[in-house]
């Protein structure tokens, strides 16, 4: 008997990033903003199969913020209105407003369910490892999910050394491969991926996400690969057929229609809130 895992064995974890540090309602009128129309797309998402949401907050001016009040007062709406139906994964990006001590100052105080990361903005340089492996290690001790944020497979090899000299303290942790950020035209093609899988070989535990209307390509290919996905108009507002999406839900179920010749489930909450608490030690 073949031993190997299947893809039926893996249930592809759903992320949606509903909004991002950069889009506004004149990108799109349905990208939610306030803590009350996240609430409303984090409640339609996890309908539609979603099981984590990626959260950004604005300022009074509408531009990205790390704000810990606000963030409290959009993860209080989100989960009043979901309950315990998602992950609630908080971002620390810079946006090109903070900096490395602001955004881990930002999370020290807010101490969330789930937060991602990106190691390039806390450790620009050797001289912030110390601030950051300290960091790091007190997440480990609150029991929150880190997802690391890498954009390219250089960066991933670097993350992986930064793994083996123990300033990132986790030894499997979930990271997120980011298709088309850096392309010459700023979108993404299922191709943009195979670099990182060379050099992952399997290590680590991903999710994908793509900019552009390939999106929902990018992100079967992915799931073809045994990745997990996140989708929404963080990164993308149209879908495949190049139309402008209803709704963050929309680009899910762009993606749900592509599984089934796959075999694969969605995961549930249950089954993601154990994937990121094992990925965590």
């Amino acid at each position: 008997m073949n031993d190997r895992a299947t893809l039926h064995d893996q249930p592809m974890i759903i992320s949606v990033a509903p909004n991002g540090a950069r889009r506004s309602q004149k990108d799109h009128p349905a990208l939610p903003i306030t803590p009350a129309e996240l609430a409303r797309t984090a409640s339609e998402c996890a309908e539609q199969g979603a099981s984590l949401i990626h959260l950004h907050v604005r300022d009074a001016n509408g531009r990205h913020s790390l704000d810990v009040d606000a963030y409290r007062a959009a993860l209080g709406a989100v989960r009043k209105a979901v309950g315990d139906r998602l992950v609630l994964q908080v971002t620390s990006e810079a946006a090109g407003c903070y900096k490395a001590h602001e955004q881990m100052a930002a999370i020290y105080a807010l101490q969330p369910e789930a937060v991602s990361i990106s190691p390039r903005e806390i450790i620009p340089d050797a001289s912030h490892e110390s601030a950051a492996a300290e960091f790091l290690s007190w997440l480990r001790t609150t029991g929150s999910f880190p997802q690391f944020i890498l954009y390219s497979a250089k960066e991933l090899i670097w993350f992986n050394e930064l793994i083996e000299r123990g300033i990132v303290p986790f030894k499997r942790p979930q990271v997120l491969f980011v298709l088309g950020r850096y392309s010459l035209d700023g979108l993404s093609e299922p191709a943009d991926l195979l670099p990182f899988l060379v050099v992952n070989k399997g290590k680590l535990p991903w999710s994908m996400c793509a900019f552009g209307r390939q999106e929902a390509a990018c992100a079967v290919v992915a799931a073809g690969f045994g990745g997990h996905v996140r989708v929404g108009f963080e990164n993308n507002l149209h879908l495949p057929d190049g139309t402008t999406a209803p709704s963050n839900g929309a680009l899910i179920q762009a993606v749900k229609s592509g599984l089934p010749s796959l075999g694969r489930a969605v995961a549930d909450v249950e089954t993601t809130r154990r994937d990121f608490a094992e990925c965590s030690v």
